[in-house]
């Protein structure tokens, strides 16, 4: 079918503005309608919570609402995978966290690769843990505790929130490092956990630290050491873990990606959004009561953040033969 000369000539030179555009120009109308981020949890978790809170800044800075869509089931493969087949236009965002780089190793038959198939946006930060134990175990220290396990192999049981979640690979690593061996026992969740930990059933966690820090403080459990690089300012005497087990880290995190070939321009943009949240006085402090050290950085901070995860996750992964379920 032939065009009409004039529309011909009007198509042509939109097509030349549109290639002469400045570069940018694309960013700055973008967002022209609401932006859906999908969340791998069900809604009213913290995870969930946090996804609100940086959707709430990104609305206010973006000009557009931020509709947050909770897709959980299969360790977050469902959420991830509707994300990666979306159209990449920045209309539809991945909140993402530990399960990603986790499952990478973990599952044989995903359908896509969360390293290969999305753009790193920005990390928003690490939820950290910390090794906790019942007061009926003698060890005070993590040396103590490294001793008393090995003196007892196998007679001491670990909780976590559940199979090859951030609490049970963070013990696993501990294990592995340390060269002791803990009967893992998976519950549904940490609160679950929390009776039975308690009671003295299990003899230790690595638990998330806004939820332990009450019993902690109570003098129920005790802490030994906190899984980040450094030590927290909520718990300025207990050390961290890589004081005693150097090169040990093993907090979770939360992320922002979006589907691979998504517009540079939109993707540097979020990420500069999402950093001025993060360095926001009352949105720091929002994420902070929820247990998460914010992490600003560019995106190639954060993929190659991811990288390491995928990689130190996967090791660990197979050198305990963790499986999915």
């Amino acid at each position: 079918m032939r065009l009409p000369r004039r529309k011909f000539l009007h198509l042509t030179a939109s097509a030349a503005a549109l290639a002469a555009a400045p570069p940018g120009a694309f960013a700055q109308a973008y967002p022209s309608k609401p932006v859906r981020l999908v969340v791998q949890v069900a809604g009213g978790s913290a995870p969930d919570i946090i996804a609100r809170v940086i959707g709430q800044w990104l609305s206010e800075r973006l000009g557009q609402p931020i509709v947050v869509d909770n897709r959980p089931g299969a360790s977050g493969n469902i959420a991830t995978e509707s994300v990666v087949r979306a159209a990449p236009d920045g209309y539809t965002l991945l909140f993402c966290m530990s399960a990603n780089t986790i499952n990478a190793s973990l599952f044989d038959n995903l359908r896509f690769s969360f390293q290969r198939d999305t753009a790193p946006v920005a990390l928003i930060g690490l939820i950290p843990l910390v090794m906790e134990v019942h007061p009926s175990v003698p060890a005070k220290t993590v040396p103590e505790f490294i001793a008393y396990a090995k003196a007892n192999p196998g007679k001491i049981n670990m909780a976590s929130s559940g199979n090859a979640t951030p609490l049970h690979v963070g013990g696993e690593l501990f294990q592995q490092m340390a060269g002791v061996k803990l009967v893992h026992v998976p519950y549904r969740g940490e609160p679950t956990a929390r009776p039975d930990l308690l009671s003295g059933q299990v003899q230790t966690m690595f638990g998330v630290v806004p939820s332990s820090l009450p019993y902690i403080k109570s003098g129920q459990m005790r802490a030994l050491a906190v899984s980040t690089a450094r030590r927290l300012d909520v718990l300025p005497d207990v050390p961290a873990m890589a004081e005693f087990l150097p090169g040990y880290e093993a907090s979770g995190w939360y992320g922002v990606a979006a589907p691979k070939d998504t517009p540079a321009e939109i993707v540097e943009r979020l990420n500069a959004e999402v950093n001025a949240g993060l360095k926001d006085a009352a949105v720091g402090k929002r994420l902070a009561d929820l247990g998460c050290v914010v992490y600003p950085g560019s995106t190639a901070d954060m993929a190659k953040y991811l990288a390491g995860e995928i990689d130190k996750w996967g090791k660990v992964i197979r050198a305990a033969g963790i499986k999915a379920e």
